[in-house]
């Protein structure tokens, strides 16, 4: 008797692990729906000949190795944020069949949210959602659709609705909002239910192969290892308490009403986006050496509250190394306050591409504030400059750096425009000459960043002048 093996349309051939050979084994456990729901999507693909337009997101879940298996395109994306990032592919690449593929944790909990607005929004995405009534991944803990009594790593005692709520149901959730053209909840529990099951995902990419909008299948899948069940029990699970709490069925069908949806030229298209941040090829600088000695980078932290312009002070310097040629990084970090938080950034200058934008050694530290000098006056290297407002008050710096106080709030306030303490002392650090940047890439970064606003423009140029002036007639 003769055996023919087949490969499952749809899916790679083999399935390697990082760092290990080639294999034909999953990394799902014995009895998990995973693989039967990666089966039957990868074979409608297939069947309907939309490998090469099909995109799958795969967040963080059991799934999140998705890229192993699917002959697909593929994105990864934070825990919850499927939508959003379906939401741009689709609307940027009108053409794509985007899948997000998740889990109940990922969907129903951190990513609740933005499932019922791109929902709401009918965004053309097929959503399969892959309910086993626990976080698979990190350890079997409660769901948002764990049942009622139903024990786990974080319920030992059975889920109780007083402290924890009920089961979120969200194929009835997704019914309740007008855009969604398909609905449907199935099970991969045994065969009869696995048939249905292959229905409604091949009709959720139909859907999407006409560009119909919104369709959403939520598969009650087992997950035996984490429910410490065998599979048969899981099996039985599904079949009889699952389906009880989540009952099976269309909730809608409107696949045959509907019309593909015709957008404009979007704004997340490439080209838009290039007009946007006027990112075309005869604008693009092309980074040189700019003469800094030896041609070794510079590495600048600056810190201080919010709304002391520390954000600004360092896109004028990245500004300005683009202007002189240079590769450029800038890197903001900042806390949620609108004013007064702290705020800090870290700006790189250099004649070779830049391998990460974080600082460990830095080369000039700009603090407008004590607290901020506190904090990172230990990262400076040995000879840096650390230059700070006069404000800090007195402050006895380390044997091994350079320490300019300099009059920045009062040379700003005196020159009439007090919100400009950050251009102010940035006139003095050009006239230290640790950036090696020209008075010519200076007024280029002022350019890009005032341009538009000739007023504010000029004032920050005298500003930037009288800090020269300052810097050069002190430091010298």
């Amino acid at each position: 008797m003769e055996q023919v093996l087949c490969q499952t349309k749809g899916l790679y051939r083999d399935f390697p692990r990082k760092g290990g050979p080639a294999s034909t084994a999953t990394h799902y456990c014995p009895g998990c729906g995973h693989g039967v729901i990666h089966k039957l999507i990868g074979e409608a693909l297939a069947d309907l000949g939309l490998q090469d337009r099909a995109v799958i997101i795969s967040p963080v879940g059991c799934a999140v190795f998705a890229y192993y298996y699917f002959d697909t395109g593929h994105v990864q994306c934070a825990h919850g944020r499927a939508p959003a990032v379906s939401t741009g592919i689709s609307r940027a690449q009108d053409d794509a069949v985007v899948i997000s593929y998740q889990g109940d944790g990922d969907l129903a909990s951190i990513g609740m949210a933005e499932t019922l607005h791109a929902a709401n929004r009918g965004e053309k995405i097929a959503v399969f959602f892959v309910n086993n009534t626990v976080y698979g991944m990190t350890g079997g803990q409660m769901a948002p659709t764990t049942l009622i009594g139903e024990r786990t790593s974080t319920s030992p005692h059975g889920r109780d609705p007083q402290e924890c709520g009920y089961p979120v149901h969200m194929c009835e959730l997704i019914n309740t909002l007008h855009a969604p053209v398909f609905v449907e909840r199935v099970s991969v529990s045994d065969i009869a239910h696995i048939r249905v099951a292959r229905k409604a995902i091949r009709k959720a990419l139909e859907i999407q192969r006409d560009k119909k909008g919104y369709s959403f299948v939520e598969i009650l899948s087992p997950c035996p290892t984490n429910l410490k069940m065998s599979a048969t029990e899981n099996a039985a699970f599904v079949n009889e308490q699952m389906e009880k709490e989540f009952p099976l069925g269309n909730f809608r069908d409107r696949s045959e009403d509907a019309t593909p949806i015709a957008r404009a030229q979007s704004v997340y298209a490439k080209e838009e986006l290039d007009r946007i941040f006027d990112l075309r090829a005869e604008n693009t600088a092309v980074p040189s050496v700019d003469g800094v000695a030896g041609g070794n980078a510079v590495r600048l932290k600056i810190a201080g509250f919010g709304g002391q312009g520390v954000l600004s002070f360092g896109l004028i310097v990245a500004r300005a190394g683009v202007a002189a040629g240079r590769h450029v990084s800038w890197y903001p970090s900042y806390g949620p306050e609108q004013r007064g938080g702290t705020s800090n950034c870290a700006v790189i200058l250099a004649d070779r591409r830049i391998g990460s934008p974080v600082i460990e050694q830095i080369d000039v530290l700009v603090a407008f504030n004590r607290p901020s000098l506190e904090r990172f006056i230990g990262d400076v290297r040995e000879g840096g400059l650390v230059l700070v407002d006069e404000s800090v008050g007195a402050f006895e710096a380390p044997a091994h750096v350079r320490m300019v106080f300099a009059p920045a709030q009062r040379m700003a306030r005196e020159a009439g425009s007090p919100k400009a303490l950050n251009t102010a002392m940035l006139g003095v650090l050009a006239a230290c000459g640790d950036l090696g940047l020209s008075d010519a890439a200076l007024d280029g970064g002022l350019l890009e960043s005032f341009g538009a606003r000739p007023k504010l423009l000029d004032v920050n140029r005298t500003i930037l002048t009288l800090g020269k002036e300052w810097g050069t007639r002190h430091l010298a």
